[in-house]
């Protein structure tokens, strides 16, 4: 297959304002791609695109009307979107029966309905173009279940098994899907996790950038992040059940229950309360199935 060039290709990330997001904008606007931020903090979004020359929207990807909106005002100020990367999410971490009921749901309102609503959007006029290409930010806990992220885990798994699915559903439409899983990013999510997360090969959002700029030139399914990592997922998939928790209690994959650093944490976990008090007052009901 031949290499996809990406020059004047419309994108819009969400979560664009900061982290993964702000490099995935900053790499393809180097890669002359006209790039729109949407994120649920406007002001930090404005200023994040104003030096890379960016379109910049607030977006909260839980509300699909916030969602049609910002690719609504991508559309008229760049034209038809060629890429969505469905990058915006949450991490809270600690035991699964301590997690607040409010901030669970803001996870699976977050990390697994964002993109819901985003490829339910942005998909019809690609497939009515024949061309397009959506990007799902996923993690290597899509593959490999975290104790003390167990929701976390779970909206992960989703996302991969969703891209894969759509994949399959709308093969031979010209439409890739692509699901890019890093291992340990150091950005904020991952605050507090340097004795928690020893052994777990680590990696800068910028490599994550590089990944999904790689994946938009050579499409593929499946993006691990380092890219060493893939064929240890498929292994670990296949491997017997005493084989995996053998290895899993050599690693010591349980250390977020007893080594995560509250205090390392503290910035992150207040900005995840904020974001969980209205994902609680939204109740599920008003969600709209279509657009």
């Amino acid at each position: 297959m031949s290499r996809q060039d990406l020059r004047g290709k419309v994108v819009a990330v969400t979560g664009g304002a900061r982290g993964i997001g702000l490099e995935i904008a900053k790499a393809l606007t180097e890669q002359g791609a006209q790039v729109s931020i949407g994120d649920i903090d406007e002001k930090l979004a404005q200023h994040a695109a104003r030096p890379l020359g960016a379109h910049a929207v607030k977006l909260d990807v839980r509300d699909r009307e916030s969602f049609a909106a910002f690719l609504d005002a991508t559309r008229k100020a760049l034209g038809p979107i060629d890429v969505l990367v469905n990058n915006a999410g949450i991490m809270p971490m600690g035991a699964f029966l301590d997690e607040p009921p409010e901030l669970s749901a803001a996870q699976v309102d977050i990390n697994f309905w964002g993109v819901i609503h985003g490829m339910q959007l942005a998909l019809p006029e690609m497939l009515e173009r024949g061309s397009g290409h959506i990007v799902n930010i996923a993690s290597l806990a899509g593959r490999f279940g975290i104790p003390g992220a167990v929701v976390y885990t779970g909206t992960k798994f989703a996302v991969v098994g969703m891209t894969e699915a759509a994949d399959a559903e709308y093969r031979g439409r010209g439409v890739s899907f692509t699901a890019v899983m890093p291992s340990k990013v150091r950005t904020e999510l991952a605050s507090g996790t340097d004795e928690a997360g020893k052994g777990i090969p680590a990696v800068g959002p910028e490599d994550v950038a590089a990944a999904v700029v790689e994946a938009l030139k050579r499409p593929q399914l499946f993006v691990a992040v380092p890219f060493f990592l893939k064929p240890a997922a498929a292994v670990f998939q296949l491997a017997p059940e005493w084989l995996v928790r053998l290895g899993r209690r050599a690693i010591g994959d349980n250390r977020i229950l007893s080594k995560l650093d509250r205090g390392g944490r503290r910035d992150y976990e207040r900005r995840l309360d904020a974001l969980a008090r209205p994902a609680a007052a939204k109740p599920a009901a008003k969600r709209k199935v279509r657009s």
